[in-house]
């Protein structure tokens, strides 16, 4: 039985006007499927585009150029009618939990605010939903009076995923969702999301910087690199057996927790920094800081194309 498509990127380019004649182009060309129940990893380092493109998936941006289709409705198109079952179906946790909850309201007011704003729930009836979903996400009845600041960080975000579920959405975009928590409550967060997508037949676009907790709750994964897709495939074969120089450089850097094969696997550095986006280099933008570089690497930007099945990367090394 084929999958559905639920989330489909088309081109999707974003840029940003500076002033002064510059511009930054945050999201090149950015192409790639998200089906009905699977959890899509997008990752790259800081400032490539991901979170950007996560945005404008749910429509903060509006794109430069490109398109992005919802369950068959274009989303930066829709009508008003369209537009509202839009919005309902997708929501977003956010990479900082506290900058993303309103300090003057208490968490019932913040995980109700949704509920009320699509007429969902009245009364008595909202607030035992309310206590409903933070007892979904191992909170108590009790937190329900209480303000952000009264939390730890991994409460926090345990609200905003509270929040994100409280109109019952299809889709979920979770942008760093576990950057800016300790290590020991990031598998804690992860954990409560799988167990969720279970229960809820959740869609997950998953956009992070660590490959290591990528891999674990990821189906697929998207690699970008300086606002452009350089590889995508099941979490399975990019890890196995990655294609692009980008992505072997990436899963290089990972630890991996025995010592003796830690000291002694090889490592591929990738040396300079990142270019400036606004002023990115012609042909394959990471042409100037990987090893493999040629003289077409220069003059032509690599066609994004299947090297293997179900395997898809941007590289001159397969065309």
């Amino acid at each position: 039985m084929e999958r559905k498509k639920l989330v489909q990127v088309r081109n999707l380019t974003k840029t940003f006007a500076l002033g002064k004649g510059l511009s930054l182009k945050a999201a090149d060309d950015v192409s790639f499927d998200i089906y009905e129940g699977e959890t899509f990893g997008l990752v790259g380092e800081s400032g490539c585009g991901k979170s950007t493109t996560g945005r404008t998936i749910i429509g903060l941006y509006q794109p430069t150029s490109g398109e992005v289709l919802f369950d068959g409705l274009n989303v930066h198109k829709a009508s008003a009618a369209d537009r509202g079952k839009i919005t309902k179906n997708i929501q977003m946790i956010f990479q900082d939990p506290y900058a993303s909850l309103n300090p003057r309201m208490n968490i019932a007011e913040i995980i109700g605010e949704g509920l009320q704003l699509n007429g969902l729930y009245k009364g008595k009836e909202r607030m035992k939903r309310v206590v409903e979903l933070l007892e979904m996400v191992g909170l108590q009845k009790e937190h329900a009076n209480r303000f952000p600041h009264e939390f730890s960080g991994g409460q926090r975000q345990r609200i905003g995923i509270a929040r994100a579920l409280a109109v019952n959405p299809k889709f979920v975009i979770a942008d760093e969702p576990i950057s800016a928590l300790d290590v020991s409550v990031q598998a804690q967060v992860v954990n409560l999301m799988k167990n969720l997508q279970r229960e809820q037949n959740l869609t997950y676009l998953f956009i992070a910087h660590d490959l290591a907790m990528v891999k674990h709750i990821s189906d697929r994964i998207g690699v970008m690199y300086l606002g452009n897709m350089v590889e995508m495939s099941t979490s399975e074969k990019l890890y196995e057996s990655p294609k692009h120089p980008y992505t072997q450089a990436l899963l290089s850097a990972i630890p991996v927790p025995d010592p003796d094969l830690e000291k002694n696997r090889e490592r591929k550095i990738i040396e300079g920094d990142v270019p400036s986006p606004i002023n990115p280099p012609s042909g394959c933008v990471f042409r100037t800081r990987c090893p493999v570089a040629t003289e077409v690497c220069a003059q032509k930007k690599p066609v994004w194309q299947e090297v293997d099945t179900n395997h898809f990367a941007a590289c001159h090394l397969y065309q």
